[in-house]
Formats: structure tokens, C-alpha cells, sequence
């Protein structure tokens, strides 16, 4: 389970309830945060009660139909629905995921839905990313070579120098690792994240890339990077079934032995 940020000086209060239309057979009660800045009202928690054979298998299903059928002052944000993406990141039965993969049936009784944790939001279940984005732009998420790029041919890799970047690559940035840390939690201006460190990792591991030693000293100050404490709730919360702290590890180990 993790904790929201909410608003300064603020509650969560009891917010409308929407029934169920009549004749639904097969209901279930969904739990949504609601909170806008275009009003002075602290944040609430809507009801809605849905036919579960009117809407499709997953959260993301429940979330359009809530809009397109129920409420359409409901904001969150979603793309491909296909867990591409990441768009749909948020906080569903206590766990961070991706609405579009979070089935309804995996979930017993009430279907809480938040924003991810301990980020601003900017309406409903909508995060403000801006932090997080200008983090991974800090660390450089591009190759940087010194050497010009072979006429007419891609710069090559052997296959097992490709293998090195198996379980970085697919990240999709959707954050949920990220916004799982409590590291980040209390250091959040200062610790890069999970998601950043996982996506710095890839790019120190890539073998077609000059500036190794340059990233590796990017990350030597305290809380950038060492202030990760191994608890392990990016790797469990991943969506991707990819392992950050791995990650991170890996970068300590090679800070190490640089030394």
C-alpha cells in the first residue's frame, strides 16, 4: 500500500454516489478520487456503481464507460490500452499499475481507484509529471558517441552486448516504480528515481555509447543515486515485470569499482 500527496491543509471527504442502473444484476461499487483546482472544495471520493456486464474486463473499461455513460467531468489520462504506453498509470487497490491491465475480477470488493502517490495532481487522476520528466532529461536518455556513425550501416552490437540492455529497453515510463519509492517520497527533489536510474543504467550498459565514465560521475553525489535503500517496492510495482533496483545496483557495483 502506499500513501497520496494531497493538497496543502486538506481531507479527503465523502464525495457524490452514482447508483446502478436499474436492472443491473452484476454490480460493483467503484471508489474514485476526484479533485479539481477550478473549485475551492477539498478532495473527494465518488461512488459510482456500475453493471459489470455493460462494461469491459478491465479498470480502464470501467473508467470510460464511467465518463462516456455516468460522468463525463471525470479526468484521467489513456492512450493505447494496451499497457504500451503508460498513460494510464495510477493507484488501484492500493497498488500502483496501468488501468489498461488491471483486471476487475483480480480485485475483491470495493474497486479503489487514486492517482499515483506522492506527485501533484493536476485534476482527478491526472499526475503532474513535469518533475519526474525533467529528471530523466538530466540524465542524458540518449547515445552520446565520439566517433561519427558508420556510412550507411547502423553502429553494431554483438548479441550478447544487446542481451546487457534485455529488461531496460521496454520501460515505458509510466512511473509507477517511481512514485512506489519512499525514497523518492522524502527526497523526491533530490533522488532520481527508479525509472531515471533505470533508464541511466541502460545507456551506461550500452556498448555503442562514449561517455560511461562521464554518466557514472553524474551520479557520484549522495542523493542522486545512493539514496536508494534496496526496499524493493519499484521491482514489485512494475507493470512491465522489469527490476529497477537490479538496476540500480548495477551502477553502485560499477561506481565501485571505478574507484
Amino acid at each position: 500500500m502506499v500513501e497520496l500527496r494531497l493538497p496543502a491543509n486538506s481531507t479527503i471527504r465523502e464525495g457524490k454516489r452514482f447508483p446502478a442502473p436499474a436492472g443491473a444484476k452484476r454490480t460493483r461499487e467503484f471508489r474514485v478520487y476526484r479533485w479539481s483546482p477550478d473549485d475551492e472544495e477539498n478532495p473527494s471520493v465518488d461512488t459510482y456503481v456500475l453493471d459489470l456486464d455493460a462494461v469491459g474486463p478491465m479498470v480502464l473499461d470501467a473508467l470510460l464507460h464511467i465518463k462516456n455513460e455516468v460522468d463525463p467531468t471525470l479526468t484521467f489520462r489513456r492512450s493505447c490500452r494496451e499497457g504500451i504506453c503508460g498513460s494510464c498509470a495510477m493507484n488501484i487497490d492500493g497498488e500502483n499499475t496501468l488501468a489498461c491491465l488491471k483486471p476487475i475480477e483480480s480485485i475483491s470488493g470495493q474497486v479503489k481507484i487514486y492517482p499515483l502517490p506522492h506527485m501533484p495532481v493536476v485534476k482527478d487522476l491526472v499526475p503532474n509529471l513535469n518533475g519526474a520528466y525533467a529528471q530523466l532529461a538530466s540524465i542524458e536518455p540518449w547515445l552520446k558517441s565520439d566517433t561519427p556513425a558508420p556510412p550507411d550501416e547502423e553502429r553494431l552490437q554483438s548479441p550478447e552486448e544487446r542481451e546487457k540492455l534485455d529488461g531496460m529497453w521496454e520501460c515505458i515510463l509510466c512511473f509507477c516504480c517511481t512514485t512506489s519509492c519512499p525514497s523518492y517520497w522524502w527526497n523526491g527533489d533530490k533522488y532520481l528515481g527508479p525509472a531515471t536510474l533505470l533508464a541511466a543504467n541502460r545507456w551506461i550498459v550500452d556498448s555503442r555509447d562514449d561517455h560511461t565514465a562521464e554518466r557514472l560521475a553524474g551520479l557520484e553525489d549522495p542523493m542522486s543515486l545512493y539514496a536508494c535503500r534496496t526496499i524493493m517496492n519499484c521491482t514489485q510495482t512494475c507493470p512491465k515485470h522489469l527490476n529497477p533496483a537490479k538496476a540500480i545496483a548495477n551502477i553502485k557495483k560499477m561506481q565501485h569499482d571505478r574507484e
